[in-house]
């Protein structure tokens, strides 16, 4: 599994409340999800037409449309297109270590928070509060 070669990325994506990782073998991705919805997916495109994606391991998240504008004009080789998803609201990040880890922390985290901020309340990770 791809999660292998990236165990601080995975252990990232398993920090937030109610996430869970699970293995989908037709896309051959290892997808992030929270309430059974995807927040993100490790990936590795093999052979491709574009040269962006051909053998490049990727993490794709969801993404804010404008954010995402903004990420692929100031990363064009290494934040592209969401591969196999909405291209407007996914973007598949190259594992290449070109893009700052504080900012791949914080694509992640809003990730999860955009995916968590459409479920239904009652499906919705309970975040627990300061012990006292």
């Amino acid at each position: 599994m791809l999660y292998e070669r990236y165990p601080q990325l995975d252990a990232r994506l398993l920090s937030y409340p109610g996430a869970r990782r699970d293995y989908q073998p037709v896309w051959m991705w290892d997808r992030y999800l929270v309430a059974d919805r995807m927040y993100a997916g490790l990936l590795y495109i093999g052979a491709h037409k574009d040269p962006r994606y051909a053998n490049h391991p990727f993490l794709s998240i969801k993404i804010d449309p404008a954010e995402g504008e903004f990420y692929r004009a100031q990363y064009p080789d290494t934040v592209l297109p969401g591969y196999y998803s909405d291209k407007r609201t996914w973007v598949s990040i190259r594992l290449d270590g070109s893009l700052p880890e504080a900012e791949l922390a914080a694509l992640c985290r809003r990730s999860y928070d955009l995916v968590v901020a459409k479920l239904p309340r009652a499906k919705r990770p309970v975040v627990p509060g300061p012990a006292g």
